[in-house]
């Protein structure tokens, strides 16, 4: 069993990787950097997993700040980690398509800094995981392998931007130590529960579907034979487990994206039928909805941010041979999206009225 040290909690992807250490039988405790505002609802949340793990492990709540040196934690803290044999686990990030810049370099660029910082000056850490995305290349297109950083033209974003400038750093740091740097694809809900805690990526185009379920037909929006690569949670947290014990590993940047990923207009034309039992016909001109998203007041209306649309016409492919070479033998898979839309669905049903699970648009 190891000592696991967290950034990102009470976030879900943490709360769902500490529960899958527990299942896995290797936690023997966990460290949780949370700044004073989420202490509360860390506490919260450290008991209920514990309640629903049926199990008792020490839970240390630090109470600290990624972007500051020593990652805000107080000296006599710091000293004790340094006693500890750590597997280390950066998630803290802005994960906002429509974040500011200011914002984004701040916790996605200069936090991961000072989390580098951090590992670099700690004596013992077997593993450092850090979560980045796919979507580090930006604007380019076609064949995207796992074992390229290449700096794109442009990005779509300034989440795109920051975690290509803070996956650079991390890279350096493969050179000095166990490093595994894990790249999702657009993050989903479960698999087979549909359970999430937020509704963005491509629950957007739920949130549009359902606004405009009232009207008789439902369009497409613009023309597109881009494929859209979104994987489910359990996926994530499967393999990114297994991989944080594989010695094979260390030193790998990994694709957790969907090796089969389904035409945008497929699982458009799913949700459509899933949410209203019709079939979508005719087509909204891209020029338009781009137009008409450049007002916040129908992006609220939707629940739709217009930094979506970008990703609708984007004409890539990740490789993800490098995870499925470590993954081999494993059992662990990425589930169809198509498969998974009705349960999805269900969850989104159930919970859609919930202003907690939707973001803040503007």
């Amino acid at each position: 069993m190891r000592t696991h040290f967290f950034t990102g909690f009470p976030g879900f992807i943490a709360t769902q990787l500490i529960k899958e250490l527990v299942r896995a039988g290797d936690m023997e405790k966990v460290y949780v950097v949370v700044q004073s505002s989420q202490a509360d609802l860390a506490k919260e949340k450290a008991t209920s997993i514990m309640k629903e793990m049926n199990v008792a492990f020490p839970f240390e709540i630090l109470i600290g700040d990624i972007t500051q040196p020593g990652l805000g934690i107080a000296q006599n803290i710091s000293s004790d980690l340094h006693e500890k044999r750590l597997t280390v686990w950066h998630l803290a990030a802005i994960y906002d398509l429509a974040v500011k810049a200011e914002i984004a370099w701040q916790v996605n660029v200069e936090g991961t800094r000072q989390v580098i910082e951090f590992v670099r000056n700690h004596p013992s850490i077997e593993r450092f995981m850090y979560f980045s995305t796919a979507y580090v290349a930006g604007k380019r297109e076609g064949k995207l392998l796992e074992t390229e950083l290449i700096r794109p033209s442009s990005f779509k974003n300034h989440y795109e931007e920051t975690k290509f400038e803070a996956e650079l750093l991390v890279e350096e740091l493969k050179k000095d130590g166990a490093v595994t740097i894990i790249r999702p694809g657009i993050v989903r809900g479960h698999s087979k529960t549909g359970e999430t805690i937020k509704f963005d990526g491509p629950y957007f185009f739920m949130n549009m579907i359902d606004k405009l379920r009232w009207m008789p037909i439902i369009p497409y929006v613009g023309k597109t034979k881009a494929c859209i690569n979104v994987v489910p949670v359990d996926y994530i947290i499967a393999a990114s487990v297994y991989l944080s014990n594989h010695e094979e590993a260390a030193g790998k940047t990994v694709h957790l994206t969907d090796p089969s990923p389904h035409p945008i207009e497929e699982i458009y034309s799913a949700m459509v039928v899933e949410l209203t039992g019709k079939k979508p016909k005719g087509r909204l001109p891209r020029l338009l909805a781009e137009k008409g998203l450049a007002s916040i007041r129908l992006q609220r209306k939707l629940g739709v941010e217009a930094e979506t649309l970008a990703y609708m016409m984007w004409d890539a492919t990740f490789d993800t041979t490098v995870a499925e070479v470590l993954l081999k033998g494993s059992g662990i898979q990425c589930a169809d999206f198509l498969a998974s839309i009705p349960s999805m669905t269900a969850f989104y049903e159930e919970n859609k009225k919930n202003s907690d699970y939707h973001i803040k648009i503007g």
